[in-house]
């Protein structure tokens, strides 16, 4: 009974439990608008780490030189690194005013591309080049053999290493702090200011961060297995 009126004292008084709610609702909203951008700036890379075009009488590719240098970059340096970096040295001056859910957002973005870029290269790459020459033997053009042929192949075979990567996404979340935005890591520290208890946030938002991702898991893997069905 004493320690459910910690309890009571640490998260109900004072109403500290909206900080949790508030750093949930951020670490959610910041995960799904950086899997958006992540997954489409990921296809836009892969396509051009892919892509055969060079410039004339040259065998120099534009294309996947610029993303193998993008995908090199984010994937080589601290994800914290380009917080700090975008947060102080591209979002000043007239975009200081952007409010720090972009911010996150599109850093976490910025970076999940990198990584969802060679995930979808990887996936294309270890197809049977004979899929892509059937498409085309059949008056497919390129882009219509990788839409209806080879992406929905791909999908099937890289799921689980994105839902890995989007799990990977959700723990990420955990750095905003060191920009101030009110995560869920950072909700803790503040009732854990107020309250002098530290365990007991931290408990909390890990039951929080691992209720999150085994929910999230097991709603992929019935999309795996009717994957799986359909084949």
């Amino acid at each position: 009974m004493e320690y459910l009126e910690l309890l009571k004292h640490v998260f109900i008084d004072g109403e500290r439990y909206k900080y949790i709610i508030q750093g949930l609702s951020f670490s959610l909203g910041v995960t799904f608008f950086s899997t958006i951008l992540g997954v489409v700036l990921g296809v836009i890379l892969a396509l051009m780490r892919l892509s055969t075009f060079t410039i004339p009488n040259t065998k120099c590719n534009p294309f996947n030189i610029f993303a193998t240098g993008y995908i090199d970059l984010f994937r080589g340096t601290p994800v914290v690194v380009q917080l700090m970096i975008l947060a102080n040295l591209v979002f000043v001056g007239i975009l200081r005013d952007v409010p720090i859910f972009f911010v996150a957002g599109i850093t976490f973005g910025l970076n999940s591309g990198a990584y969802v870029a060679e995930i979808i290269r990887a996936g294309v790459s270890n197809l049977d080049k004979g899929q892509m020459d059937a498409a085309r033997a059949l008056g497919m053009t390129y882009p219509m053999a990788m839409k209806e042929v080879i992406m929905p192949q791909v999908v099937k075979k890289i799921l689980p290493t994105l839902v890995n990567e989007f799990i990977t996404l959700i723990k990420e979340t955990s750095v905003v702090g060191f920009i101030g935005g009110i995560d869920l890591l950072r909700s803790a520290n503040i009732i854990t200011s107020q309250t002098y208890r530290g365990i007991e946030p931290l408990l909390l938002v890990g039951i929080i961060y691992l209720v999150l991702i085994a929910t999230f898991t097991k709603f992929m893997r019935k999309i795996e297995e009717s994957f799986k069905a359909s084949d």
